[in-house]
């Protein structure tokens, strides 16, 4: 029986995991040609391309995804074969992707929650940049923004905020009062391409184009972010900045509203079982979500 070297399995795990050799090599204690090497002598000794290999770098093949869930397998069963594991609950390793903003404004100040209730489950959190589509590979879910046509994926639609403008107290005194939708012409409105104005500019009954100045934030959070500090009127929504309205620290101009073209989705591939933990972890963020849409009590807007 000719069985791989397991430092070449190893190898081939890290950089899969990981989704590169240079962080498989920081992981594993060698340099990012040996790691390369590894798994080309894998390769040869399996007789299958197991990364597609490119300028950009290397992904999975499918090949060897199917690969990595056998190693993945037998890595385990000898983990758990060890003295010292003999007996222990093994935790079970949930992978997360999430954008940035929801990650940073929803999903981690709420991840206590998670935890405390669930400790058998070890959490991995990663970020994706959804304008560019870039994502991390090997995720077990994964939190997008956009529509819920996702092929290969099931989805479980996490939001249904409508989108509203908003602006800090100073920049409202500063130049306010906005009266009226045409008042907001001395006003800076931030442009991000993944909340276009044009929609909301309808509903306030403005006949005037998408804003064709000022800096291009291509993140909600980037652009949430220059509003809390002052830079001009921005387009957001309860879920993401639930936390900094409720503090007063932005406030509605207007109350006007629109329904969010794009909202948030929970994805897992249709093709693998929905474990124990991919099950809870998707309850339980639909529910924070929930709450988290919810106004208080008081006024929604500032200019009632």
């Amino acid at each position: 029986m000719r069985l791989p070297p397991l430092a070449a399995i190893q190898a081939f795990e890290a950089a899969a995991r990981l989704g590169s050799f240079e962080r498989a090599s920081e992981e594993l204690f060698v340099t990012a040609s040996a790691i390369g090497k590894r798994i080309a002598m894998l390769e040869a000794l399996l007789d299958v391309s197991l990364f597609i290999r490119s300028r950009r770098g290397a992904t999975l093949s499918s090949a060897g995804q199917e690969y990595l869930e056998q190693v993945r397998t037998a890595l385990d069963l000898l983990s758990d074969a060890s003295l010292h594991k003999r007996g222990e609950p093994k935790p079970e390793t949930l992978r997360v992707v999430s954008t940035p903003t929801f990650a940073r404004q929803v999903l981690i100040p709420s991840l206590a929650e998670f935890t405390a209730a669930h400790p058998d489950v070890e959490l991995e959190i990663m970020l994706s940049i959804p304008y560019l589509e870039i994502m991390p590979p090997n995720a077990d879910v994964w939190v997008r923004f956009g529509s819920s046509k996702y092929p290969g994926l099931h989805t479980r639609q996490l939001t249904a905020d409508p989108v509203f403008a908003v602006c800090t107290p100073g920049y409202l005194d500063a130049h306010g009062p906005f009266r009226q939708p045409a008042d907001l012409a001395r006003a800076q409105l931030l442009r991000s391409p993944m909340e276009p104005w044009r929609p909301w500019l309808d509903a306030a009954g403005l006949d005037w184009p998408e804003p064709s100045r000022g800096v291009w934030l291509v993140d909600l959070g980037m652009t949430l972010e220059a509003a809390r500090a002052g830079q001009g009127i921005a387009l957001t929504r309860r879920t993401l900045a639930a936390q900094w309205l409720d503090e007063g620290r932005l406030v509605r101009v207007f109350d006007i509203e629109i329904p969010g073209e794009s909202q948030y989705y929970l994805c897992t591939e249709a093709s693998r079982p929905l474990t124990r933990a991919r099950q809870a972890f998707s309850d339980w963020l639909h529910d924070v979500c929930q709450r988290v849409s919810q106004w208080p009590r008081g006024a929604r807007t500032s200019q009632e």
